[in-house]
């Protein structure tokens, strides 16, 4: 027997019931006019991130964890762990004598270094890597990858991956290496996985300067598919215009000062500290001194699906 409903307020119960929504009598919108997110710009400090990285290795050691690490997490509702809605940022430090582990997962991850002596180094499927300061690694999804430090000194560096793409996907997977420690098959002198300081420089020299005081070039990471990386270099007062852009971008800083200006929200970073720039918001960067940032943004995934845009305030340059 089809059963009769007097009215929209009776048959709604029994839509919601047999799991239907009324496209008309939504809850919340599913359209709106332009990107919005809850995720804030936010800002960490380097010189703090040590001091905490170094009370936790008094008390944590890598036998305990699989990463001495710590995230920067934006707080948006129960979220403890992403950065960015497609991004995590940390800091990592190993000690003297130490070896993370090896293990592989889907998502793609880098590092940056901001403090290593000779001796530091990851070791990628085999091949080892210099750990040095200002060196860019990349860790391409499901590659084995462990850490070891044989100088005297802490080891400290910024991890990026793309782990919460990954987890809105629901493609994790995760796999320890089953002798803990991978073998090392190879100690090239170049590798596509590691651009020094040098090379930075010499791919920034191919660049003319803008009317601004900056140059960029984006590195060649072709393992990388949902990250673009892109090194940017300020002389002082360079600055990156006011612009918008359908991105999620992390930033940090190798080396130099300066401000980000992010809607309302100003902040002041130096060397080692990370800040993020969420989606379509409007930002101006401005260095203080010659300075040089790293930029990591998720730009490959909007440009492969054709949702990529970018504005910039009218009279800027």
């Amino acid at each position: 027997m089809t059963a009769t409903y007097r009215n929209l307020e009776e048959l709604y119960p029994v839509l919601n019931a047999r799991r239907f929504t009324a496209g008309w009598h939504k809850a919340r919108p599913s359209l709106w006019p332009e990107p919005h997110t809850p995720f804030a710009a936010l800002h960490w400090r380097y010189e703090e991130a040590t001091e905490y990285l170094d009370r936790a290795g008094d008390w944590i050691g890598t036998d305990l964890a699989e990463r001495r690490n710590l995230l920067m997490f934006n707080p948006v509702g129960d979220n403890d762990y992403a950065s960015l809605p497609t991004l995590v940022a940390a800091y990592q430090m190993i000690k003297p004598g130490e070896a993370a582990r090896a293990h592989r997962h889907s998502p793609n991850a880098l590092r940056l270094i901001l403090d290593a002596e000779p001796g530091a180094a990851t070791v990628v499927d085999g091949v080892q890597l210099p750990m040095e300061r200002g060196d860019i690694l990349l860790t391409p999804g499901w590659t084995w990858h462990s850490h070891f430090n044989e100088t005297q000194a802490n080891a400290y560096w910024i991890d990026v991956l793309d782990v919460p793409l990954v987890h809105r996907l629901e493609s994790m997977f995760f796999e320890p290496h089953p002798d803990e420690h991978q073998p090392v098959y190879t100690r090239p002198a170049t590798s596509p996985w590691r651009f020094t300081l040098h090379d930075q420089a010499q791919l920034l020299a191919e660049e003319p300067w803008r009317a601004t005081d900056h140059r960029a070039v984006t590195l060649d990471t072709p393992d990388m598919k949902t990250m673009q990386l892109r090194v940017h270099e300020f002389k002082v007062h360079g600055r990156l215009p006011d612009e918008r852009v359908v991105e999620n971008r992390v930033f940090a800083v190798i080396e130099g000062a300066g401000e980000v200006q992010v809607g309302d929200t100003r902040h002041r970073w130096q060397r080692g500290d990370v800040f993020v720039v969420p989606m379509w918001r409007w930002h101006r960067l401005e260095a203080t001194s010659h300075a040089r940032l790293l930029e990591v943004s998720d730009a490959p995934v909007h440009h492969m699906l054709g949702l990529f845009r970018r504005e910039e305030r009218v009279g800027q340059s």
